[in-house]
């Protein structure tokens, strides 16, 4: 059965290794919070364990202390990377008095006559029952947008800590645990190592895709679908009410004399102007409704299983709402409105071509007035 003391040395190597891993990740793109703390997590619990496989071959008690000092920043610096990356700032916050409690404790084990046998145990059961508590927290059916990847993390955490701490326990308590035990403690630290450091990073790189596809189909100032991504969204909705044979609308939606906004007040209003107005269109829309920022004050919008009857109906009701909406920085009597031009899309009909049709129809609304809906004459017979 491989030894304590070299057992020391490989998940010491291993932790640095991932550790170096993660720093050459960062240099390469945005560490996503907490991954930077992380990485320090590695490299203290792998100098640590390093220390731990030199310390018994000098018998100087300092290297105990700085041994004992180094698990509990390892296992501080670990915590606090979890809390940053999921968001935790009431455990931050408790975390530093606890941590400098913990510290105390430990820095004073070694000169209180703790071997090597003991000190270990102790930190076994520390650790075990610190990645119980984490695996509680990935596991929790609240934990907003849980992935796969972090439930199995959670599962492996609240296992092997779970097995790791009895380890710890058992051996406070006896001198010579069970062979069993030993090895059980072994394979859960090297799968809290394995699975924790490709775990974290894994998770990192999972946040970091999801923001890049954010960036890549989202409007940067109204969280809309932008233009490149509402097109690709309403030719699928399309093509979906084909195959089904289910109508489907289309509206273009220009805010009125929105140039005026910014002129007369700034690019600052206009921004408001602009969230304010995306926020009201979203109060009346279905989930599943898809709308878009196509550039500008222009915005477009696909309405699923919604005829021309339907259709207008909602845009009478997302007029109004808009009409409702104040924008404080124009004054108290300004009134934002919308003009709209809206089609039902023909079964035969490309997403390019019922476009150029919501944008006549949308010139209409413009020019007999502005502040209305203006449906294409030619499609009243699909109401």
């Amino acid at each position: 059965m491989i030894e304590l003391h070299t057992y020391m040395l490989a998940v010491g190597i291993g932790n640095l290794s991932f550790a170096l891993l993660m720093a050459a990740y960062m240099g390469s793109t945005t560490p996503t919070p907490g991954l930077r703390t992380w990485m320090w997590a590695r490299l203290a619990f792998g100098a640590t364990q390093l220390l731990a496989y030199a310390r018994p071959d000098t018998g100087m008690t300092v290297l105990a202390v700085i041994e004992s000092a180094g698990w509990t920043a390892g296992l501080t610096l670990e915590v606090a990377a979890y809390a940053s990356f999921f968001g935790y700032p009431q455990l931050r916050r408790h975390l530093l008095p606890v941590s400098s409690l913990a510290l105390l404790l430990a820095c004073a084990a070694p000169t209180a006559g703790f071997g090597q046998p003991q000190l270990m145990a102790v930190v076994s059961t520390v650790m075990g029952v610190g990645s119980l508590l984490v695996g509680a927290v990935l596991l929790h059916p609240r934990l907003p947008e849980a992935t796969s990847l972090q439930r199995l993390i959670g599962a492996n955490d609240a296992v092997f800590g779970g097995a790791l701490a009895l380890w710890g326990v058992i051996a406070m308590l006896d001198a010579a645990p069970a062979p069993w035990l030993q090895v059980l403690a072994y394979v859960a630290g090297y799968m809290l190592l394995i699975v924790n450091g490709f775990g974290f990073l894994l998770m990192s790189k999972e946040r970091d895709d999801a923001r890049m596809e954010r960036l890549a189909t989202t409007d940067d100032l109204t969280g809309l679908l932008n233009r490149r991504a509402f097109f690709a969204r309403a030719d699928a909705a399309r093509m979906l009410a084909q195959r089904q044979g289910q109508p489907i609308a289309l509206l273009m939606l220009d805010i009125d004399h929105f140039k005026q906004i910014n002129d007369r007040f700034g690019h600052a209003t206009g921004d408001e102007a602009l969230l304010k107005f995306s926020t009201a269109c979203c109060a009346t829309l279905r989930e599943y409704d898809i709308l878009g920022r196509l550039g500008g004050e222009e915005f477009a919008l696909v309405l699923p299983d919604t005829g021309l009857a339907g259709a207008h109906g909602a845009a009478e009701r997302l007029r109004q709402e808009v009409m409702k909406t104040c924008v404080l920085t124009c004054g108290n009597h300004y009134t934002m409105t919308v003009s709209i031009g809206l089609v039902v899309i023909d079964p035969e009909e490309d997403l390019p071509s019922a476009l150029a049709r919501a944008d006549h129809a949308l010139y209409q609304a413009k020019h007999a007035g502005r502040n209305r809906v203006e449906a294409d004459i030619g499609l009243r017979r699909h109401a």
